[in-house]
């Protein structure tokens, strides 16, 4: 399941975790990005990979919203919701880009492009509204910068 590349992460990792529970993030991080989910094959190899069990794995990824476990898409759009975002606007862009894309929030585009998802806080209250596409914020947005964006992500 992990290409090479992570596997080899993987192993530099454990030297700095003290217990595989510690370690279970990022190794699920890892999966994410390299699939662009975490299915339940995935969450399976990881509990062989790190001994622990599935239903452990499973309440971790259905605990953290960063985790996804629908099909894959190339960009997970995350549109801040908190007070800040919201009181900025934040709900005129999330309208806009579910117009946009043609999904709704919590869907996958048909080309497989788009996931959008509510984010409760991304912790970048002083640049309201935001978002974040994989590990990328975009702040300060308005309806245009979100159109550019989108457009240069095509």
């Amino acid at each position: 399941m992990l290409n090479e590349e992570n596997k080899n992460e993987l192993e530099e990792l454990r030297k700095h975790y003290p217990t595989a529970q510690a370690l279970l993030l990022p190794v699920l991080w890892m999966i994410q990005e390299q699939e662009g989910y975490i299915s339940e094959e995935s969450m399976k190899y990881v509990g062989m990979l790190l001994n622990i069990p599935y239903g452990h794995i499973l309440g971790v990824v259905t605990f953290y919203a960063m985790l996804q476990k629908k099909g894959a898409s190339k960009h997970h759009i995350e549109v801040c919701t908190n007070i800040s975002c919201m009181l900025s606007g934040s709900g005129k862009i999330l309208e806009h880009i579910e117009k946009r894309l043609g999904i709704k929030v919590g869907e996958v585009s048909k080309d497989k492009k788009w996931l959008l998802s509510e984010a409760e806080c991304l912790g970048s209250c002083g640049t309201a509204p935001m978002l974040a596409i994989g590990n990328e914020y975009y702040e300060n947005l308005t309806l245009e910068k979100i159109d550019k964006l989108i457009d240069s992500l095509q």
